[in-house]
């Protein structure tokens, strides 16, 4: 036993030894050279350690404000200097990729204010990622009378070397500091929602969870969630070990390096940020596992959740399977499922495993289940397809959408964009900036410097305006 144990460890140790100078070795030869905006790794961003219960949101702006200057200092200004400004780079002044683009730099921390709020909504963005994409979530919000706080996360908008240092309990402690402002600003009585997309549904429902904990933190009324991280893949795990020698081989500190020509989102991922990922939800399923078995989520406010039937960044499944089944029936939790284009001249050329229109056919469940799916199998049209708490009969209704010509799915990164986003929309007219949803690729191959994949990802819903229907009557309080 002892001589096949010490071969378990052994052999343990020489898988980590493999992945940690394989990694680095992959790193060394795949990755191309790092720019400025790679070596840059702030230490000017606010810790959790930074940010006590008696933290306020204009010491989070302040730090933030620090963080801008040094990235335009230490990057833009000296990036810029000769520099080709036709080719787009976030960095580049008078880029087509520049945030200046735009009258309102959306990678920072945004308020829409109104006199008389009847509500309060903090609204948090995923991973890699920056406020712009709350933008028209935030502004509808606020049409209805809600004060809004687009809240950016330590890291993000700045440079992509801003997210080799950040951990996940960094961005909680700064959602604590939004909420806390949120209900001073509303008073104590008006609802709090919160609204997180991707890495953001993450953060929110650990607040969430929290709240049930600690009834010393402000109680939250209503939780909407896009495309949630409740589950990533096993792999993001591993990340810590293929960055080990990121302190002797910087390059080992990344998973990817590509052109940054996106204003408000980056294109390169450090490994960090996979690590972050990987704790984050694995903290999020022990919590949830611990207050359900305990019987105490019932006091998790209602949920409202948008997701993609595929989705590569985060698993479906787990917001099926270890969020919404792990809720106690009775809490108007609602999940909204967008299916792939079931068109038969598009449906064929989908792989078989892509089906899960069937989490409508395998048993009620406790929550209502709506699924936006083709009409019948030679129509664009789509309709909502809604299976209520407990039933087994399905209530479907036509809506006046239909599947543009040239989409077969969604994406991740499409649910929270309208059509006429001027960055992500398909629909927006040209603009001063530059208009990623436009941008459809077809040529040769071996001539673009991104990965085509990445062009062809949807990155705009053309069913926003049914996300918009159900978000105003989830916050009809």
């Amino acid at each position: 036993m002892k001589r096949w144990l010490a071969r378990a460890i052994a052999a343990v140790a020489l898988v980590a030894a493999a992945l940690v100078v394989g990694g680095a070795v992959n790193a060394i030869s795949r990755l191309p050279d790092l720019e400025p905006w790679h070596h840059l790794t702030t230490t000017l961003e606010a810790r959790a350690s930074d940010l006590p219960a008696t933290a306020t949101l204009d010491d989070l702006l302040r730090r933030e404000e620090a963080v801008f200057r040094e990235a335009s200092e230490r990057v833009d200004s000296v990036v810029s200097a000769g520099a080709n400004a036709s080719i787009p780079n976030r960095y580049v002044n008078g880029s087509r990729s520049h945030p200046s683009r735009f009258a309102t730099n959306w990678n920072r921390t945004q308020i829409l204010d109104t006199p008389e709020p009847r509500a309060g909504a903090l609204l948090v963005h995923g991973l890699t990622d920056s406020p712009y994409s709350m933008r028209a979530i935030a502004a509808r919000l606020h049409e209805r009378g809600i004060y809004t706080l687009s809240l950016r996360m330590q890291g993000h908008g700045t440079v992509p070397g801003g997210l080799v240092r950040p951990q996940w309990e960094d961005w909680s402690a700064a959602v604590r500091v939004g909420v806390r402002h949120l209900r001073q600003r509303v008073g104590p009585d008006r609802p709090l929602v919160l609204v997180g997309y991707s890495n953001g549904g993450a953060l929110v429902i650990k607040y969430a969870l929290d709240a049930v904990e600690d009834p010393q933190l402000p109680a939250v009324s209503r939780v909407i969630l896009v495309s949630p991280m409740v589950g990533v893949s096993p792999m993001a795990r591993f990340a810590r070990a293929i960055s080990a020698l990121g302190p002797v081989v910087e390059k080992a500190r990344w998973l990817d390096v590509f052109p940054e020509y996106n204003p408000f989102k980056y294109i390169s991922f450090p490994a960090n940020a996979g690590v972050q990922t990987s704790r984050l939800t694995r903290a999020l399923a022990e919590q949830i596992a611990r207050l359900g078995g305990a019987g105490r989520l019932e006091r998790f406010p209602a949920v409202l959740a948008f997701q993609s039937v595929v989705d590569t960044t985060v698993s479906t499944p787990a917001v099926i399977y270890e969020l919404f089944d792990r809720l106690p029936a009775g809490g108007g939790h609602e999940l909204v499922l967008f299916d792939l284009n079931r068109q038969s001249r598009v449906d064929a050329l989908t792989y078989p495993g892509a089906v899960m229109p069937r989490l409508l056919g395998d048993g009620p469940r406790a929550y209502e289940v709506t699924l936006v799916t083709n009409t019948d199998s030679e129509d664009a049209g789509v309709s909502a397809v809604t299976a209520p708490p407990n039933a087994a009969a399905l209530v479907r209704r036509s809506l006046d959408l239909q599947w543009p010509a040239e989409m077969f799915s969604l994406s991740h990164v499409a649910l929270p964009f309208p059509g006429d986003d001027p960055v992500y929309g398909g629909l927006a007219p040209p603009g001063p900036s530059v208009a990623l949803g436009r941008i459809t690729p077809r040529g040769e191959k071996g001539v673009l410097i991104v990965p085509v994949e990445s062009l062809m990802r949807v990155t705009w819903n053309p069913f926003f305006t049914y996300v918009a229907e159900r978000i105003d009557r989830a916050t009809g309080f």
